[in-house]
């Protein structure tokens, strides 16, 4: 009896007993295609991406609950589903262990028919320290496992905007990039470490973002292994101070050694931010030189906030530059950020938003 337990726990973890959930048998292969261009989503659960824009879609990173629908539809149409891989780096020092945790994922990929990994892993991390060494092997040992078990998976590892120590994450870069089959560079938040003036900024200023994009392709990094990631979302900031020329000084929250950061503001969706800028006190501002739009307007307590965000000109923007340097593709955190209701303005919105992924051939920085 208990040898007939074992063989069932073992055929349960490895995948071998898992039937087909897809209407299609086929649907449960794993997508092997190889897309010229990436357009990688990341997904946080729910039914949002039953909106998406499919015409676009080439990967979605599942980071909410497991959802067969959303895997036999998006293999239905020729897309990857990747698990999220997220593992504390001082699990995986012992070569031991991580070997264990790169099996775990494994399995549980094979048995929900997915198709690769997306390994966000955004500790710090000092250089040539335990964890250096135990996070490139990680990345290494992890296409390799998958690669041979699962034919024409996908191997993704998430960046920050720079590879300069941003947030104390000092990793090996180069050999990372060449460990796995993607490089999804976070261009967001790129004010957790503010060292000048605390004052409101854009998420994702342009020619900071490009800056970090020249840096990883200065490390002789393969521009076919970057994705530029890009904001559906913005921050919202309380203004301890609000001037005429409209600098919003903000309190200071440090994050890792910087004195200031982002997170003095809230995160808020795109959705919400369209919906917002009706009722604000300045309408949509363009910054000129952070080419980043932005409103302002007053709480119930009187309050000035300041609301910094991507919009589809400030994407576009982005989208030359991968167009321009061959870069492997964009994606967005995240896809459920979109109003998908049936409100005729909200669809046009979203689809603008959409459409602003892929890079037009007729426009110069």
């Amino acid at each position: 009896m208990w040898l007939f337990m074992l063989l069932v726990v073992a055929l349960t973890v490895s995948g071998s007993s898992s039937v087909c959930p897809c209407v299609q048998e086929e649907l449960c292969r794993p997508v092997q295609h190889e897309h010229e261009f990436e357009v990688f989503v990341f997904d946080v659960g729910g039914k949002a991406w039953k909106f998406y824009d499919w015409s676009h879609v080439t990967t979605i990173a599942a980071f909410g609950k497991y959802d067969a629908e959303l895997m036999c539809y998006a293999h239905s149409k020729g897309a990857r589903l990747v698990l999220k891989g997220d593992v504390p780096l001082s699990d995986i020092v012992d070569a031991t262990k991580r070997t264990a945790w790169i099996a775990e994922k494994l399995n549980l990929a094979k048995s929900q028919f997915m198709d690769g990994i997306n390994l966000d892993i955004e500790q710090a991390v000092e250089e040539s320290s335990p964890e250096y060494y135990a996070l490139t092997a990680l990345v290494r040992e992890t296409t390799e496992t998958f690669h041979k078990e699962i034919p024409g998976s996908q191997v993704s590892f998430d960046v920050a905007w720079s590879p300069k120590c941003i947030d104390k994450r000092c990793y090996d870069y180069k050999v990372i990039a060449d460990s796995c089959d993607l490089v999804f560079v976070m261009s967001y938040d790129e004010q957790s470490q503010i060292w000048g003036e605390c004052i409101a900024m854009a998420n994702a200023p342009l020619n900071q973002t490009l800056t970090g994009y020249d840096q990883y392709l200065g490390l002789k990094i393969d521009s076919k292994k970057l994705v530029m990631g890009v904001p559906w979302y913005g921050y919202d900031y309380t203004c301890l101070n609000l001037t005429k020329e409209g600098i919003c000084t903000i309190s200071k929250v440090p994050f890792r050694g910087a004195p200031c950061s982002d997170a003095s503001g809230k995160q808020i969706p795109y959705s919400t931010i369209m919906k917002q800028i009706n009722s604000s006190t300045s309408g949509r501002l363009w910054d000129e030189i952070q080419l980043a739009p932005y409103y302002n307007y007053k709480d119930g307590k009187g309050n000035n906030h300041q609301v910094w965000y991507d919009d589809p000109d400030s994407i576009s923007l982005k989208a030359v530059y991968v167009g321009q340097r061959s870069l492997r593709g964009i994606g967005m955190w995240n896809g459920n950020l979109l109003d998908y209701s049936n409100d005729p303005v909200a669809q046009q919105q979203s689809a603008e938003m959409w459409n602003a992924l892929i890079p037009k051939t007729n426009v110069h920085l």
